[in-house]
């Protein structure tokens, strides 16, 4: 039977595993508010001003023309906290933004209830392999794949061809929508984030 080199990692690794151990805790339920007024703008603000055809998503058509999508952006109060995201925003839509997130900030500012902190659990896990169970792995990527369905379905782009739905989030419907499903991402995404915790609480820091 095959067991994890626990000395080795902690030599080779052990830096990566304080600040990912430290990561998880800070943006658990338990220890930080939520906050559920990002609404998904961040894929909004990723095609800001970007000319017709040079998104990123390049296959796939905008939901509204580039003009009213650029209007929601200008409309709505952008206040993403995730490097990841944030660091895609388009030159005109990132001074927009409530503040300004970077890697050096990322365990002050992750936010329990941002799908991208969500979907990062399976990075997370990924990284901490061989520390965290395959099964535990297997449903950290579950729940990526879930959560970036309604990323997308709240993005600007029309997934409906492919078999997905839309979430309006420039109406209050779709806003109410966003947050309905956001909420139970996020209980679900906490129980994943405990669990990763109990794996790594027998480890030195």
């Amino acid at each position: 039977m095959r067991r994890a080199d626990v000395e080795r990692y902690l030599a080779e690794r052990g830096d990566a595993l304080g600040f990912m151990t430290r990561l998880l805790s800070a943006s658990s339920l338990a220890r930080r508010r939520p906050e559920f007024g990002c609404f998904g703008l961040h894929e909004w603000a990723m095609v800001h001003r970007v000319p017709e055809g040079g998104q990123r998503h390049e296959d796939l058509p905008l939901r509204l023309t580039p003009a009213e999508t650029d209007e929601v952006v200008e409309r709505e109060k952008l206040i993403c906290s995730h490097i990841d995201a944030f660091r895609f925003f388009t030159p005109s839509a990132a001074p927009r933004n409530a503040s300004e997130p970077t890697r050096a900030t990322q365990v002050e500012n992750d936010n329990p209830a941002c799908l991208h902190v969500g979907m990062d659990l399976y990075k997370w896990a990924m990284k901490l392999t061989p520390l965290v169970p395959s099964d535990l792995v297997l449903d950290c990527f579950e729940h990526a794949r879930a959560t970036r369905v309604l990323d997308m379905e709240a993005s600007p782009y029309d997934v409906r061809p492919l078999g997905y739905g839309a979430v309006a989030i420039e109406t209050p419907a779709g806003k109410a929508e966003y947050v309905r499903r956001q909420r139970g991402l996020a209980e679900q995404a906490d129980a994943l984030r405990q669990r990763l915790l109990a794996v790594l609480a027998p480890f030195p820091q």
